[in-house]
């Protein structure tokens, strides 16, 4: 029996013991050749491995194509287990009638077993499948393994309250996640119309009360120091000396990751130049992740930044979340990618980025309202990513302690 049961089931006979072929049907599908054109283009979805958990697919076949290859058709609650390539393992229940490629393996519960409660204990069961049968990653499941796998079950009843349980959770996440991409899609929108475009000296828009011309600056003009980070090795976090290195900063949010929080394994007495205050900006001097930046935080704690981080020191005439936000342009971007070009690993100096130019309101008010209002919409952002972590972490908790 598993660790956790509802409180309607704790007198309930234990489980039992099932190969999963004994309780479904599966079959995968086939390719249509692809040079025949008369094949695709049609009304059929053609549902591949990346595409199970979605309700909508890149390609579609014909009647003809169906009826000239392997493909199998499968219906709206069919599980969908992918077999190959990079979504090994990946599981869903279809949600739209289609055909499926040989990458796919549809299973259909027989009477008496639960499409969600198979799907969820397939999921549950990813990790150990791929370890099992995929040597370091490589290689592809098959029908006949996915057959051969030992699942115990519960009554009808229990497998339909612990599927309902999983999939209302996973209503939660999505939720949480469609407004993550929502707020992303927003913020975006907002950073090409709240600074000015390529050739442009205002933006599309501005807050009321602000009609000024915006001026050119370059970056080396509103900051007022670039420094190079402390050159030492990390070690186990000593409970207050944080140590940033270029990994800590999250690609999505900008944040300072504290998920592996490390020291510097160094004499910290007389390093208190390498300690971050309000104001900095560090940006990443080489490697895959040049050109990404950070803004300091006082909730941050105390912050030393590492020697391939480059910090800015703002100048107090300039508004450093406004600075900040300039960083993740389209056009700082644009900058980085030619900056950086070398004949070996990438990366832009203290100097080159000094020369970066961009266009300042001249009221460090309207700076502020730019910055802040920006800066409102990534708080919210991360605020639902936290509760699209938690949820994820209460998810993986409960299939651990509701599954045998």
């Amino acid at each position: 029996m598993p660790r956790r049961r509802f409180r309607s089931f704790e007198d309930a006979p234990p489980w039992k013991q099932y190969r999963l072929g004994e309780i479904t049907s599966s079959y995968s599908g086939g390719t249509p050749s692809v040079g025949n054109e008369g094949y695709y283009n049609g009304d059929i979805p053609f549902i591949r491995s990346s595409e199970i958990n979605s309700d909508a697919t890149e390609l579609s076949l014909t009647l003809k194509g169906l009826e000239n290859s392997s493909a199998k058709m499968v219906e709206i609650g069919d599980i969908l287990y992918a077999l190959y390539g990079a979504t090994s393992g990946e599981v869903g229940i279809s949600r739209i009638n289609g055909a499926i490629n040989q990458a796919v393996l549809a299973i259909r519960p027989g009477n008496n077993f639960s499409s969600d409660f198979i799907m969820q204990w397939l999921r549950s069961k990813k990790q150990s499948i791929i370890n099992n049968y995929l040597q370091g990653g490589q290689g592809n499941l098959s029908g006949a393994i996915i057959k051969n796998l030992v699942i115990t079950a519960p009554s009808y009843e229990e497998q339909k309250l612990i599927g309902s349980f999983f999939g209302n959770l996973d209503s939660l996440i999505s939720v949480h996640q469609l407004k993550i991409d929502k707020l992303k899609k927003l913020k975006t929108a907002y950073l090409s119309e709240m600074f000015p475009a390529e050739g442009e000296r205002e933006p599309k828009r501005r807050f009321k009360g602000f009609t000024d011309a915006w001026e050119q600056h370059r970056l080396g003009e509103v900051c007022s120091t670039f420094e190079y980070g402390l050159n030492a090795a990390a070690k186990e976090y000593d409970g207050e000396n944080k140590y940033l290195r270029i990994t800590d900063i999250d690609d999505e949010s900008r944040g300072f990751s504290q998920k592996e929080l490390v020291s510097p394994d160094i004499d910290l007495s007389d390093k208190t130049n390498y300690l971050l205050s309000e104001g900095d900006i560090v940006f990443a001097r080489t490697g895959a992740s040049v050109g990404k930046t950070y803004i300091y935080k006082k909730e941050d704690g105390t912050v030393y930044f590492a020697g391939f981080l480059i910090r800015a020191k703002t100048k107090q005439a300039y508004d450093a979340e406004f600075i900040f936000q300039n960083t993740l342009t389209d056009k700082y971007n644009d900058f980085v990618r030619i900056t950086s070009q070398r004949s070996g690993q990438p990366g832009v100096n203290a100097h080159e980025y000094g020369e970066y130019y961009f266009f300042v309101p001249k009221s460090k008010e309207e700076q502020s309202k730019i910055g802040h209002f920006l800066r409102g919409i990534d708080d919210l952002i991360s605020l639902h990513q936290r509760k699209l972590e938690k949820l994820k972490r209460l998810k993986a908790a409960f299939l651990n302690e509701l599954f045998v």
